[in-house]
């Protein structure tokens, strides 16, 4: 559960399932970086042409709902994997970047 499991757990995960299957030679930054891509627009193909209605009735699906969780899934363990290969700390980039997009993107005046 999201609740009781750390980010550190999560990379740990992803670690230990590509150590297994000696995957280390084909995770270089390209690579992954095109495997969130790839897994992204898998998400995203799910969705194209839908109307807004459409979506609404995907995500009460339980089978549907299942495939876009596995699409997701594969987006973060990529995002994952990259972060834990290349030593990047996912609370500290998040932290980062949501503090550039405060700038970039502040609140609307009341």
């Amino acid at each position: 559960m999201d609740n009781n499991t750390t980010v550190k757990d999560l990379k740990m995960r992803v670690f230990d399932f590509c150590e297994e299957r000696h995957w280390n030679k084909s995770h270089n930054p390209k690579d992954l970086s095109i495997g969130i891509s790839t897994e992204a627009n898998e998400l995203l193909d799910l969705f194209r042409f839908k109307s807004n209605d459409q979506m609404k009735e995907m995500m009460k699906d339980e089978k549907r709902r299942e495939r876009i969780g596995e699409e997701l899934a594969d987006t973060l363990i990529f995002s994952l994997r990259f972060a834990e290969m290349y030593s990047f700390d996912i609370d500290e980039i998040i932290r980062d970047k949501m503090i550039k997009n405060a700038v970039k993107y502040p609140k609307p005046e009341k």
